[in-house]
């Protein structure tokens, strides 16, 4: 029995598919302690969308740390929030026609989805929220509300209320558009739906199984979220930051949320930082009203802010764009070269495969780490292998990782067509 076995709690998650003890990591690779290098197809469940410790961002937070630069100031002014702020105006919405209030919340995701249900709540004086099938927001009991893991919303140990669920795009097939059902639901007196304060939306699924919404749906629901004077919130946690191609994740449906919900990458270096964008008219907080010991670690603004540099120019998005056709691609030839049978979907670098059986993923997942790849599974019964690599992978990495999958795929199929003999 190991240190972590013998005195870290039994909810512990990853380390159970990866088990090795990481030490130091560059780019798109991470190294454990026995000196083996591991190719990184997972960047910290999105939070590492520019790879590990790159070099301009560690600059930046070194050069402030050694000046000593303040790291704790609540939510007073300070030199670093005010660059982020400013940067974040000027490089991503403005160029975007957005306007937003800041607010930040606590550290995490969860913490910002809590903020972004209270303020519609508070709003609107309504309480009901809707989310959807499949759908990931949280671990706190706000957002465990809005959450569709069954597992995980057992975990809470009481009710979730003031929240309703409507089926995702595609959830009911492909003949089937799911926002009929819900438009019915808010216009018929009988269904039994209040008229909600808010709706919740990603755009890609990513834990619920990279499930993607098309465009012309997403465009729908703003168009009925507006009539029916419901708020908008896109949570773009996982999938902003660059994720999908561009910035934000809903950029190419040409919709405009209420209130947008950023972590993870936002911080652009693993460290903690979370951001609600507020339309100005919603910005209906009292001083004080919501808080939290970290809304605002300074060092997090520092590196978010170096992150910036990243879309000051669309290089990288069209690197993520380029990349996204040969992950596409390649999946896709796989699969019908090894006689799998999956479907392939995703936006940009959040791309999966969706295997008809249920267990393959896990075991093409545990093939992968012992060849030297990192990479996780999505999904209710984890059914769909996930792939996200940083954006900033060189290409040659890339193609090394997709060779891994083809040949775990391979090994793992192989091990199953000679059990069934």
């Amino acid at each position: 029995m190991n240190i972590f076995e013998k005195h870290e709690s039994e909810v512990r998650g990853y380390c159970r598919n990866f088990p090795a003890v990481f030490a130091s990591a560059k780019g798109a690779w991470m190294t454990d302690t026995q000196g083996r290098r591991h190719l990184d197809f997972f960047s910290g469940a999105g939070v590492l969308n520019y790879g590990h410790n790159p070099d301009k961002i560690k600059q930046a937070l070194m050069a402030y740390l050694m000046r000593d630069g303040i790291t704790h100031t609540l939510d007073m002014y300070s030199e670093a929030k005010e660059a982020f702020i400013k940067n974040f105006h000027e490089v991503i919405l403005q160029p975007r026609g957005l306007s937003y209030k800041f607010q930040f919340p606590g550290p995490t995701g969860t913490n910002a989805v809590e903020a972004a249900l209270k303020l519609a709540r508070k709003v609107t004086g309504r309480e009901q929220v809707v989310g959807f099938t499949n759908a990931f927001h949280g671990m706190t009991l706000g957002s465990l509300s809005v959450t569709g893991n069954g597992f995980k919303r057992a975990g809470a140990g009481v009710p979730l209320g003031n929240a309703a669920s409507m089926p995702f795009d595609g959830y009911m097939g492909a003949d089937t558009d799911t926002l009929d059902y819900f438009e019915s639901m808010l216009v018929d007196n009988g269904s039994g739906m209040d008229l909600p304060a808010a709706v919740i939306l990603e755009t890609v699924q990513a834990e619920g199984g990279v499930n993607v919404a098309s465009t012309a749906w997403i465009r729908r629901l703003r168009e009925m979220t507006q009539r029916h004077g419901i708020v908008l919130i896109v949570d773009d946690i996982q999938v902003g930051c660059g994720r999908t191609g561009h910035f934000f994740s809903f950029e190419e449906a040409g919709i405009v949320p209420d209130i947008i919900t950023l972590s993870k990458s936002l911080s652009g270096y693993g460290l903690p930082l979370a951001l609600v964008l507020i339309k100005p008219e919603l910005d209906q907080w009292a001083p004080g009203e919501h808080n939290g010991t970290f809304r605002g670690h300074c060092p997090s603004f520092v590196t978010a802010t170096a992150a910036l540099s990243y879309w000051r120019n669309s290089l990288l998005q069209e690197a993520v764009e380029q990349k996204s056709v040969i992950v596409q691609e390649r999946l896709a030839q796989m699969l019908r070269k090894q006689g799998a049978d999956g479907t392939v979907r995703g936006r940009g670098l959040i791309q999966g495969v969706e295997f008809a059986d249920a267990g393959l993923a896990s075991r093409i997942s545990q093939a992968c780490f012992e060849r030297g790849l990192v990479i996780e599974t999505a999904g209710i019964d984890d059914q769909v292998l996930k792939l996200l690599p940083s954006l900033t992978i060189k290409e040659d990495e890339l193609l090394h990782g997709l060779d891994i999958i083809e040949t775990s795929l391979r090994a793992v199929m192989s091990q199953g067509m000679r059990k069934a003999a």
